[in-house]
C-alpha cells in the first residue's frame, strides 16, 4: 500500500505528533536539499557576475532543476561515495550535465551545510515568532477582560494576600515578552557563513580569481545577500561559530522555561477548579469522568519544554569541543541539535 512503508520506520513524535506543518516543512530533507541548490545556483551566478567563464545557459540548467532531486540516486551516491554533499553535486550534475563543470566551484562542504544550517534557524525563528506574538496578544485581552477579578494569591503555594486575574496574567505576559525581545534579538544576530572556502581562509576563490582579493569580498557580500542576509560572519573556520547555536537555543529554553512556569500554574489553578482547559465533543478516558477536567494541553507544554531546556547542554559541548578549524565529530550530533529547534514549536504556540 502506497505510504505503508513509512510506519514499518521509528517517526519522531516531535515531528509526527507535535510539530506544525510548517516547521516540520522548514527542517525536512525536501527544504534541505533544495536550499543547497540554491546555493550552488547562487555561487555560480556570482562567480560569472565576477568574470568567471559560466555562461547563462549553465545558471539556466541549475535553475531549471533546483527543484529536481533524485532521492534515490542522492542516497546511492552517498553509499558509495561516503559523502553527502558530494552525493548531491553529482545528484545535480546528473541532471544539470552542461553545468556540471562549475557546480559547488571553490566550495566546502560547509557552504552549503552551514548555509543551509543558518537559513533554517532563520525561517524557523519567522514560523515561531508570529506565533508567539499572538499567544501575547490573545493574553493581553485575557488579562485586560479580568483585570479586576479578585482571586487569592499564593506564596510558597500557600494563600496569601488577594490579587486579581489580570495581574497574574501579566507575570506571564511579561516573561512572554522578554522572550520576544530575545528570539527577535537572536534572530537577528543571525549572519551568513557565507563563501569562506574550505578552511575560512578563501585560498580556494583567491585561486579562482587569479589572487584579486577585492572580487573574492564582492563574492562573499553578492552571495550573501541573494540568500536574504545583510550580513556575514567576519571570520568563520571550516565552520561558522558554533557559539551561535548556543545563542539561539538558550532563548528558545528560557522560552521553555517560560512556558513550563505558566503551564504548571495553569496546572496548580485547575486542582482549585479556578481554570479549565477546552473539552473536546467526542474526548474520552480518564480526562472524560464528569468530576474532572484533566489539564492535557498544559501537562504536553510542561513535557516538550522540559525535554527543550534539558537539551541545552548538548550545543554547549559542541561548541565547546571544536578543534582548532573544524572536527568532523560534531556532525551527526548537530544533526540532532538543528532539529532542536523544530521541536518547542507545537506545545503553547498552536494551542
Amino acid at each position: 500500500m502506497e505510504g505503508a512503508d513509512e510506519f514499518t520506520k521509528y517517526r519522531s513524535p516531535l515531528v509526527s505528533r507535535y510539530a506544525s506543518k510548517e516547521m516540520a516543512y522548514n527542517f525536512s530533507d525536501r527544504k534541505k536539499f533544495t536550499t543547497w541548490r540554491k546555493l550552488w545556483i547562487y555561487l555560480a551566478k556570482a562567480e560569472k557576475a565576477l568574470g568567471l567563464p559560466i555562461t547563462d545557459a549553465q545558471t539556466l540548467e541549475m535553475e531549471s532543476h533546483a527543484e529536481d532531486i533524485d532521492f534515490a540516486m542522492a542516497a546511492e551516491e552517498e553509499r558509495k561515495l561516503r559523502h553527502d554533499v558530494m552525493a548531491h553535486v553529482h545528484t545535480f550534475a546528473h541532471c544539470c550535465p552542461t553545468a556540471a563543470p562549475i557546480i559547488h566551484l571553490g566550495a566546502t562542504s560547509c557552504y552549503v551545510g552551514d548555509n543551509t544550517d543558518l537559513i533554517m534557524l532563520r525561517d524557523g525563528f519567522n514560523i515561531l515568532l508570529p506565533k508567539l506574538a499572538r499567544v501575547i496578544d490573545r493574553l493581553a485581552n485575557f488579562a485586560e477582560s479580568y483585570a479586576d477579578l479578585p482571586t487569592l494569591g499564593f506564596t510558597h503555594y500557600q494563600p496569601a494576600q488577594l490579587t486579581t486575574v489580570g495581574k497574574r496574567a501579566c507575570l506571564w505576559l511579561q516573561d512572554l515578552v522578554m522572550d520576544m525581545r530575545n528570539l527577535q534579538r537572536a534572530r537577528d544576530d543571525l549572519r551568513f557563513r557565507g563563501v569562506k572556502g574550505t578552511t575560512g581562509t578563501q585560498a580556494s576563490f583567491l585561486q579562482l580569481f587569479q589572487g584579486d582579493h577585492d572580487k573574492v569580498e564582492e563574492l562573499d557580500r553578492m552571495v550573501t545577500e541573494m540568500a536574504g542576509f545583510k550580513k556575514a560572519y567576519l571570520v568563520t573556520g571550516q565552520t561558522y561559530s558554533r557559539k551561535v547555536d548556543i545563542d539561539c537555543l538558550s532563548t528558545l529554553a528560557s522560552l521553555g522555561a517560560t512556558v513550563h512556569k505558566i503551564c504548571t500554574d495553569i496546572r496548580l489553578l485547575a486542582n482549585l477548579k479556578e481554570i479549565e482547559e477546552p473539552f473536546e465533543k467526542e474526548q474520552i478516558g480518564s480526562s472524560a469522568m464528569p468530576y474532572k477536567r484533566n489539564p492535557m494541553r498544559a501537562e504536553r507544554c510542561c513535557s516538550l519544554a522540559r525535554h527543550l531546556v534539558a537539551l541545552m547542554a548538548d550545543p554547549l559541548q559542541t561548541a565547546s569541543v571544536q578543534w582548532l578549524e573544524r572536527t568532523l565529530d560534531d556532525s551527526a550530533n548537530r544533526s540532532l541539535t538543528v532539529c532542536i529547534y523544530r521541536q518547542f514549536v507545537y506545545g503553547p504556540v498552536n494551542i
